[in-house]
């Protein structure tokens, strides 16, 4: 029996059925009676309709990871249940080949070589097998942003410790004048020590999208290597790994992309695979093959097999109208708060609209972050968290596709009443 048979036999026993991901976007064919902006919000309202909202408060802490649309969140139980029935045979017999054409998804997705990513548990994890698997020498120099996620910091902290290397921070500016001010910010700290440049494709406190292409070239010109934290990217901004030129990138797969937790991922140029040692040991794999680092075990298989049902999920949304709704989202109220020019007020994330997309982090001068963002949960019903690390004191504001522009509208009235 081969395994198509045997799936559809397995369906048949539990009473699935395999569907296609429902369409909640859009008619395809043009209505010309209907304006285009009734027919936009009627796209929203659809994908929002995917989502099981909490009627007790307007989320809008999207940021820490993303809540399942229903069709994802079936799919997942679908793949629970397959996993559950199968049980070890699914690991002996199956996992690797499905494994395999999960990783072919993500690598045709994001435009780059299946034999340069694995699937990880999260950003963390991908960062930490780069951080530790290379060659360090007493002496070696890694630079970093002072925003950068505190778990990668305390994992540079802790390989200073055991390989006495040097850890260079930079502090990026909130509202920068141009590219080249945060470049040569990098640049400036560079020296014949410079090993490797740690950079977020997102700061995930302020939500700044930096030019991760340009600080790549720089570094290169400079023999640097640089790994990406691309945590907040990966679902949310339209880009394609191999044109920014970075040599590692990670991500949480659980956050924009709508993936059960449990994911994430690493890219690694095949040049560089052979000189990362492996976090755990595994000597099924050849030094080059990056199967090496991605030692498999009992790993949280239904999670994995949801993968290509979210990118479907996503393509069919459209990951530019995604970052584009995003975007109009945020500007809704940041913007607006903006140019109240309020002196009490304090803007952390940049307001150009190309420097960030979904994420606004806010602070009120003389209240702290906590106590600001319990006023808006107990006050005004409004979700947020709050921000106090890195020089920041505010809360932090991430909406999602689920979100409405009259909820952003509440939350600029929410804060226009506290200050």
């Amino acid at each position: 029996m081969d395994k198509r048979t045997f799936i559809k036999g397995l369906a048949s026993f539990l009473g699935i059925t395999f569907l296609p991901i429902p369409i909640f976007a859009m008619d395809k064919e043009k209505n010309y009676s209907v304006p285009k902006e009734k027919l936009y919000l009627e796209f929203w309202d659809k994908i929002r309709n995917d989502y099981q909202l909490n009627p007790d408060f307007i989320n809008l802490e999207g940021g820490y990871y993303c809540m399942l649309p229903q069709p994802i969140l079936e799919n997942y139980l679908e793949n629970i249940r397959k996993v559950n029935y199968l049980h070890t045979f699914y690991k002996r017999k199956l996992m690797a080949n499905d494994k395999a054409k999960i990783i072919q998804k993500l690598s045709d997705y994001l435009q780059c070589s299946a034999d340069e990513i694995i699937i990880t548990r999260n950003t963390t994890e991908s960062i930490d097998t780069i951080l530790s698997g290379i060659d360090w020498k007493a002496g070696d120099e890694i630079l970093y942003g002072k925003q950068e996620y505190p778990a990668m910091i305390a994992m540079i902290q802790q390989l200073a410790k055991r390989y006495k290397i040097k850890p260079v921070e930079v502090n990026i500016p909130f509202q920068p004048q141009s590219d080249d001010e945060i470049i040569n910010l990098y640049k400036s700290r560079i020296n014949i020590n410079t090993k490797l440049i740690l950079v977020s494709h997102i700061i995930n406190i302020t939500g700044h999208v930096l030019p991760i292409k340009k600080i790549c070239q720089m570094a290169h010109e400079h023999n640097v290597e640089v790994i990406v934290d691309g945590a907040h990217a990966i679902g949310h901004l339209d880009f394609k790994i191999t044109h920014l030129e970075c040599d590692y990138y990670a991500s949480s797969l659980h956050k924009w992309l709508s993936v059960p937790l449990g994911a994430g991922l690493l890219y690694v140029k095949s040049k560089h695979v052979s000189k990362i040692w492996p976090l755990l040991g595994d000597n099924e794999y050849p030094n080059h093959d990056i199967r090496k680092l991605n030692h498999t075990g009992t790993q949280p298989f239904a999670v994995q097999l949801t993968i290509p049902f979210a990118i479907d999920y996503l393509n069919q949304m459209g990951i530019q109208n995604k970052e584009n709704r995003l975007k109009s989202l945020k500007k809704h109220w940041y913007q607006k708060l903006w140019n109240l020019k309020n002196p009490n007020l304090v803007f952390y994330s940049p307001v150009e609209e190309n420097r960030s997309c979904a994420i606004g982090t806010i602070g009120i001068k003389n209240m702290n972050a906590t106590d600001l963002a319990d006023k808006l949960l107990n006050d005004y019903k409004i979700w947020t968290v709050g921000i106090d690390f890195a020089g920041i004191n505010g809360v932090r504001v991430t909406p999602n596709v689920y979100n409405t522009l009259d909820e952003m509208e509440m939350l600029y009235h929410a804060i226009t009443k506290l200050i």
